[in-house]
């Protein structure tokens, strides 16, 4: 499903991603694991295309996607959350969820329908009301994982999803994941929770 193939990004005199390569085939979960400074999020920036790249080839579902821009791969069905999450604190969850939901629906009750549904698949069914500013880590964490699954996505690329949470959210976290693979969506995470990585993961 996605090919990365000697990916380089260059920030001045500093090589923050060196020749990397990887794969990640449909239906599945990969991890990509490294410490801190490796240039992981660098790495996901240049895969969806919040950052250029100096070099290197990046292949979406066969279509060569280097270079393109931030919503047209978001359309062809690859997203990402990311590290440091924010809501749009003055809108409530399910208005949150929604503005993901509108890159699919036109049509604002449908979008609001589907934003509905995304946020019962990630636990957030009664909270939908609750303004975004109010939620606890855990609730911005499922928050970004909420909106970024409204765009009803084909790969969801995870930036340390679980950061910050205590061992139970942690717990339920993963098991969100494992749902949302099982309807479909294969799924490419950068964490640094080894439970998560290892309970979680076919590939490393």
């Amino acid at each position: 499903m996605l090919k990365v193939e000697g990916l380089t990004k260059i920030f001045g005199g500093l090589k923050a991603v060196d020749n990397a390569s990887l794969e990640v085939g449909e239906g599945r979960i990969v991890a990509l694991i490294g410490p801190n400074g490796a240039g992981k999020t660098t790495l996901f920036s240049c895969i969806a295309g919040f950052q250029s790249i100096n070099a290197g080839r990046v292949t979406f579902q066969g279509k060569d996607i280097t270079g393109g821009a931030v919503h047209d791969i978001a359309r062809s069905g690859m997203v990402r959350t990311f590290q440091i999450t924010q809501p749009f604190a003055k809108l409530t969850v399910h208005e949150n969820i929604a503005v993901g939901a509108y890159q699919k629906f036109h049509d604002r009750s449908q979008a609001w329908e589907h934003a509905r549904s995304v946020a019962e698949q990630v636990g957030m069914g009664a909270q939908l009301d609750q303004p975004a500013a109010d939620l606890t880590v855990a609730g911005r964490k499922r928050l970004e994982l909420a909106r970024t699954l409204a765009t009803d996505p084909k790969l969801l690329l995870l930036d340390e999803v679980m950061a910050g949470l205590n061992p139970s959210e942690i717990v339920e976290i993963i098991d969100i994941i494992r749902k949302i693979r099982a309807g479909g969506v294969t799924v490419l995470l950068i964490e640094h929770v080894m439970q998560a990585v290892m309970s979680l993961s076919e590939h490393i």
